[in-house]
Formats: C-alpha cells, structure tokens, sequence
C-alpha cells in the first residue's frame, strides 16, 4: 500500500477564533479606516476614537480571560522562540500554528500597543491640561505613522501565510474556522495539540464539498 492510500489527504477544520475576538478585529479595522478619513470631522473622529479604545481595552482583559487561542499566554513568545520560529521560517520548516504563530503574536502585542498610545493621545489633546500641547500631538502623529506601517506588515504576513500555509486567513477571521489540509500523520498530530478539546472536524477531501463547515 502506497504512502497516499494509506494516510489520504483530508481537511482538518478547527475552531479557533471566538465571536468576541472576530467581532473585536473587524470592528477595529472599520474603526481605523473611518477615524484615518475623518481626521476633520472632529465629531465622526472622536466617537471612532473612543470606540477604538474601549474595544482595545476589551480585548487587554479579553487576553486573560478569554478561551485558549485568545489569550496572550497562548502566543505571545520570548525573544529565543520568536528567533526560531524565524529560523525554520527560512528553511521552509515551521511547524503549522493552530492560533497566531510567534511573529504573529509580537503582531498582536504592537498592535494593541499602537493603538491605546493613538487613543489614548487623542483623548489627552481633548483635554484643557494638553490643549495645544506639541508634545502629545506629535506623539499621536507618529503613533498613526506607526500604525500605518504594522498593518502593510499584518496583511503582507496574513498573505505570505495564507498562501504558504494554504489556510484562508481572511474567511477564518469571519468563520472563527481554520482549515488545513493535511495529509503527513507529523502534521496532524501538531495541528490537534493545539486545538482546543471538542474544536476540529476531520472531512476526507473527496466530502469536503459536501460538508457544511461548523463555526
């Protein structure tokens, strides 16, 4: 029996991202889209702004106190996993990643971080002690330059991995659902210990169509 037949290819779909942290992603991507357009539109500014930043704080406690793929302990790495990961990135060699893989957990964090320093500025220049302060404006400038340069880095990573990975990470950022398709046992077996108990769905890819994904 040949290696094909006796392991076949099949879909491996995992539930991995809550409605919270889906809801949280894309309300904060509409968010910095409209404050970025509405810069003088004061009022529209603002709201956004504050919307931003509670959503931001949210997903802070949401770190610890969310479901497995969503807390911070599950990808944030030291400075030795994240060289490694980098390391058997170049060799064509990383292992797949259920939740944010080492690169994308430092994503995250610096994400997060931009975003409470672009919030919280904003809200400092509204205040009388910080009227017209160069300081505090300057920072928040330079915060949105910031921001700016991490997502061409988030959607130039999200389409590197999603091409190299096979997995749509864009669809699994709406479904809550990653899906690979594997075939090596190895792989497998790295996928399930990372999945959270009761999450995957095993489909033989000649059923695929058939099988309505569950999110």
């Amino acid at each position: 029996m040949s290696a094909a037949a006796a392991n076949p290819r099949r879909i491996l779909r995992v539930r991995v991202w809550d409605p919270f942290v889906r809801i949280f992603h894309w309300t904060v991507v509409t968010g910095v889209l409209i404050a970025y357009f509405t810069e003088d539109w004061r009022p529209v500014h603002k709201l956004v702004g504050y919307v931003v930043l509670v959503m931001v704080t949210l997903r802070i406690v949401w770190g610890f106190l969310g479901p497995r793929h969503a807390r911070f302990s599950d990808f944030v790495r030291g400075p030795r996993e994240v060289l490694a990961h980098v390391r058997d990135l170049l060799r064509g060699r990383e292992p797949p990643s259920v939740g944010h893989n080492p690169l994308g957990g430092m994503m995250v964090v610096a994400l997060l971080t931009t975003l409470l320093v672009i919030c919280v500025s904003g809200w400092m220049m509204t205040l009388d002690a910080f009227w017209g302060d160069e300081r505090v404006e300057e920072l928040h400038e330079s915060a949105v330059n910031v921001l700016l340069g991490l997502v061409g880095l988030h959607v130039a990573g999200v389409v590197f991995t999603s091409l190299r990975e096979g997995v749509n990470l864009v669809k699994a950022m709406f479904t809550g659902t990653k899906e690979f398709e594997v075939e090596d046992p190895e792989e497998e077996r790295a996928i399930l210990a990372q999945a959270a108990e009761g999450a995957i769905e095993t489909i033989p890819m000649s059923q695929q169509r058939e099988a309505p994904a569950r999110t």
